[in-house]
C-alpha cells in the first residue's frame, strides 16, 4: 500500500477520495430545520427492515438524528432500479444505452433527475407520517409547523441526496471506485460501533452468560465465515480461450496469438443486493407511512410489514421474507449481469478482430457458447450471494436478534465494495509499472 502514494495521480486520487468521504460524513451531522431528533429514532423504533431503517444504516445514523443526509443515495439507488427496468422496455432508452459513453451520460442524467423527484417525494412522505404521529402520540415532531416549514424540511431532505449523489460522482470521476457505492460503505462502517453495542446492550450488558456469550461467539464465526466465501467467490472466474487468426499485412504477419475472456462468478457485485434490499424495504416503508408512522398489530398492514421485515411478526413470516429476499437476488443477479455482459455484442467484435473460441464458430455459436457459460456461472453466484444474505436471518430468528438481516445484508455490501476499490488500485499500480500489492 506505501506504493500506492509514491505515485503522485493514485495518492491525489486516493486523498481526494477520502476529502470526499470526510465531508459526507461532516454533512450527516448537520441538523433539519425545525425537525426533532427524537422523533426521528421514535419513528424509526423497532421497524424491522423497511427503507427508513436502511436509510439509517447507509448514512450512519444521519436519519435518527434528523439531519440534511437522512435520506441517503436510496432515492438514486431506487431511480437506478426504475431506470434500468425502463430500458429494456422502453425502445427510446434502450437505444440510449447502445450509444456508448454519450448515451450513458444520458441515461445518468435521468436517472438523477427521477433520484431528486423521488428524494422529494419521500421527503414529503415522512413529513406528514411525522405530522400524523406527533397529533396521535402529542409528541412535538415539528416545531412551527405550516406550508413553509414542510417545504423548507422537504427541499432541505431533497438537497441532501442531491449533494451526496454529487459527491459520489466526483469520486467516480476524479478518485477511486464507484463513489455512490464508497458512500454506503463509509455510512455502514460508521454504523458498526452501535450496531455492535446494540448486541452487547441485549445480550451482555447484565454481565457474561452462556447465551450472550454463545450468540456473539455464533455471530463473530457467521461473519468470518461470510467474508471468507465473499472473498473466494468474488475472485472467482472461468476463463474462456480465445485464438486470434493469422494474418499477412505487406511483408508482415499479424494475428495468431491466444488471449482469454475472464467470466466472473459474481458479475453485478453487490448490486443485486443493494436492489433487493430497496425493492423489499418499499412496501414495508409505505405501510409505515400510512399507519402514521407506528407498527400495526393486526389486519393487511401488520402481515406485510411483517412478511417483508425480518423479525417482527411469527416464524413463518420469517420464512416468507426469506425466500422473497432469495428469489429477488437471483432476478437481479441475472438482470444486472444481462446489462453488463452482452454476448451478442462480444462475439460480433470478436468475430471483426478474426478472434474465435476454438470448437466454435464465429457469430452465433460463439456468441450461444459464452451466454451458457455465462448463465450457469450467475446461477452460482445468485445461489451464493442468495444464501449468505439470507443466513444472517436464519440467525437472527434462532437467537432472537432483530435486525441482524441489515447487518448480514451492510456486511456483504462493505466487502464487496472494498474488495472493487482495492481492485481499482491494485489495477493502477500495475498500469504504472508498480507490483501491486495483493501479491
Amino acid at each position: 500500500m506505501t506504493n500506492a502514494f509514491k505515485i503522485p495521480d493514485l495518492r491525489k486520487r486516493i486523498l481526494f477520495t477520502l476529502l470526499m468521504l470526510i465531508i459526507f460524513r461532516f454533512g450527516a451531522h448537520v441538523p433539519v430545520p425545525y425537525l426533532s431528533s427524537e422523533a426521528m429514532q421514535a419513528f424509526l423504533g423497532d421497524g424491522g427492515a423497511d427503507l427508513f431503517s436502511l436509510f439509517n444504516i447507509f448514512t450512519g445514523g444521519a436519519f435518527s438524528n434528523a439531519t440534511v443526509m437522512a435520506l441517503g443515495v436510496s432515492p438514486y439507488i431506487n431511480a437506478s432500479i426504475i431506470i434500468q427496468l425502463l430500458t429494456v422496455a422502453i425502445p427510446a432508452l434502450e437505444r440510449l444505452a447502445k450509444e456508448g459513453i454519450e448515451g450513458r451520460k444520458k441515461i445518468n442524467k435521468i436517472t438523477r433527475y427521477v433520484g431528486i423527484i423521488l428524494a422529494f417525494v419521500q421527503g414529503a412522505g415522512l413529513y406528514v407520517t411525522l405530522h400524523n404521529m406527533g397529533v396521535e402520540s402529542n409528541m412535538t415532531t415539528i416545531v412551527n409547523e405550516g406550508v413553509l416549514t414542510f417545504f423548507i424540511i422537504t427541499l432541505t431532505f431533497t438537497a441532501g441526496t442531491a449533494f451526496i449523489v454529487w459527491l459520489g460522482e466526483l469520486i467516480t470521476e476524479k478518485g477511486l471506485g464507484n463513489g455512490v457505492s464508497l458512500i454506503i460503505f463509509a455510512g455502514i462502517v460508521s454504523s458498526i460501533p452501535s450496531g455492535a453495542m446494540t448486541i452487547y446492550n441485549q445480550f451482555l450488558a447484565t454481565g457474561l452468560n452462556l447465551k450472550g456469550i454463545v450468540v456473539s461467539v455464533a455471530i463473530l464465526v457467521v461473519a468470518i465465515a461470510a467474508i471468507a466465501l465473499v472473498v473466494l467467490f468474488d475472485s472467482a472466474e472461468r476463463r474462456i480461450p480465445v485464438q486470434y487468426a493469422k494474418r499477412v499485412v505487406g511483408r508482415k504477419m499479424y494475428g495468431g496469438q491466444s488471449t482469454n475472456i475472464p467470466i466472473k462468478v459474481i458479475m453485478g457485485g453487490v448490486m443485486p443486493i443493494i436492489f433487493a434490499s430497496s425493492i423489499m424495504a418499499f412496501p414495508a416503508t409505505i405501510v409505515r407511512l400510512l399507519s402514521s408512522g407506528s407498527l400495526p398489530q393486526a389486519g393487511l398492514g401488520y402481515y406485510i410489514l411483517s412478511c417483508l421485515s425480518a423479525g417482527l411478526g411469527p416464524w413463518w413470516c420469517d420464512v416468507v421474507y426469506s425466500v422473497i429476499y432469495f428469489l429477488l437476488i437471483i432476478f437481479f443477479t441475472y438482470f444486472y449481469a444481462s446489462i453488463q455482459f452482452n454476448t451478442v455484442e462480444l462475439a460480433n467484435n470478436m468475430k471483426k478482430s478474426g478472434g474465435y473460441i476454438p470448437g466454435y464458430r464465429p457469430g452465433k455459436p460463439t456468441s450461444d457458447f459464452i451466454n451458457g457459460v455465462s448463465t450457469r456461472l450467475n446461477f452460482i453466484g445468485a445461489l451464493f450471494l442468495g444464501v449468505i444474505a439470507v443466513l444472517p436471518v436464519v440467525v437472527g430468528a434462532v437467537f432472537g436478534i432483530n435486525g441482524l438481516q441489515i447487518g448480514g445484508t451492510s456486511l456483504l455490501i462493505m466487502e464487496g465494495v472494498a474488495l472493487e476499490t482495492v481492485r481499482q488500485i491494485e489495477s493502477q499500480m500495475v498500469m504504472r509499472h508498480y507490483k501491486g500489492f495483493l501479491e
